[in-house]
């Protein structure tokens, strides 16, 4: 992604445990909804999004570059290449022997090839766990040296933890590592563990609170839409846990409420219309709520057959984004809606031009208060 300002501040941060090698990095913000970074033998350094959505500050971002740069220093990832050459080659010969047996047989074996190919190479993409314990000790190391909080990786991984436990899938709740077969960061708690033990080995002290607005600002023009790209995943009960994470800081309400109201709106459950509108109220009152707030909130009114405080977030939504009101609402079903006493939801709407069977129709008022027709198609409802 695009966002020179963030790569510089995320330069900046991995460069205070990694001075030496500050000159070698070239880093890269990824728009991928997991929880992940790498670096790779040259000093290529990808930070997703999903991993700057939760850690809290600065002093867990420490801890997680001070870990990546661990994995550089000791040439963990060369040492992965070789396993990789290795494996690849008993792989290639697995396969031609089970091949030539099936054939010799007459037999299929090529799912049995394919499930060797894939266990090879799950093993091949994945640190070891002597790797990950000194990744997460020389990470720990270069954090603390920085004066950064010795509790930060543990707190970290703890609420990976949770976050994991919190999942909408089985698979996932039970699992001692993230996102697939060849995630690269395995958690357990002999892991937590370890770095709790490396934290008592430092006095304690707090995050610093300003890193953490610091953090915040520095992801704020991307809130919103990796939000939107964690709602994608579909595990609302990791999102839920990962919006509540983001609230503690007391910012971007506005932005965290529309979220929330989009778990609700997207899952479904029975009382979920409710606490979509209870969101998108509490969303409202904040500057930075998105600008379909109104839409939705008019949406889960009419659904809840609260009529007129459908009407007016209706009206609230057109009146504050007029170029945007068939776009916005042409689909929904408003004739229901239609206040008796005027022809239009809009007071700029023309006479003559009402809530029609099939709600507003495909007009929009242009400047000077004449109508243009246009094709209209249905928007996503996060703008």
């Amino acid at each position: 992604m695009e966002d020179p300002s963030l790569r510089a501040y995320l330069h900046d941060q991995i460069c205070k445990d990694w001075p030496e090698y500050c000159g070698e990095i070239r880093l890269q913000v990824m728009n991928t909804p997991i929880f992940n970074a790498a670096m790779a033998p040259n000093g290529y350094v990808e930070v997703f999004s999903g991993l700057l959505l939760r850690v809290r500050d600065e002093d867990e971002l420490a801890f997680v570059l001070g870990h990546e740069g661990g994995h550089f220093a000791e040439n963990h990832q060369i040492e992965r290449w070789q396993n990789f050459k290795t494996t690849a080659n008993t792989i290639f010969a697995l396969g031609l022997v089970i091949g030539g047996v099936g054939i010799y047989n007459g037999v299929d074996t090529s799912r049995l090839i394919d499930t060797v190919r894939f266990v090879g190479l799950a093993a091949t993409f994945s640190y070891g766990r002597d790797q990950e314990t000194e990744a997460d000790r020389i990470g720990f190391q270069r954090a603390t040296a920085q004066g950064f909080s010795p509790q930060a990786g543990a707190a970290l991984w703890s609420r990976l933890i949770a976050e994991g436990k919190a999942s909408d899938f089985a698979n996932i709740r039970k699992a001692d590592v993230r996102a697939s077969i060849f995630a690269t960061h395995p958690l357990d708690a002999d892991r937590l563990a370890a770095l709790k033990a490396l934290a008592g080995t430092k006095p304690a002290s707090g995050p610093d609170p300003a890193s953490a607005h610091r953090l915040r600002a520095a992801i704020r023009p991307h809130l919103a839409a990796w939000l939107k790209d964690d709602l994608r995943r579909r595990d609302f009960g990791q999102t839920f846990l990962i919006i509540g994470n983001l609230e503690a800081l007391g910012e971007d309400m506005g932005v965290l409420n529309f979220a929330r109201g989009e778990v609700y709106r997207l899952r479904r459950l029975d009382g979920d219309v409710r606490l979509a509108r209870d969101a998108y109220a509490a969303a409202a009152q904040y500057p930075d709520a998105p600008a379909s707030v109104w839409r939705e909130l008019g949406e889960m009114n009419r659904r809840l057959g609260e009529k007129p405080a459908a009407l007016v977030a209706f009206r609230t939504y057109l009146e504050n984004h007029p170029r945007r009101t068939i776009l916005g609402l042409s689909r929904m079903p408003l004739r229901d809606l239609k206040d008796p006493t005027h022809d239009t939801l809009h007071p700029g709407w023309p006479a003559g031009h009402p809530v029609g069977p099939r709600g507003l129709r495909h007009h929009r008022p242009v400047a000077g208060g004449s109508l243009s027709r246009r094709k209209v198609s249905r928007l996503h409802p996060w703008p």
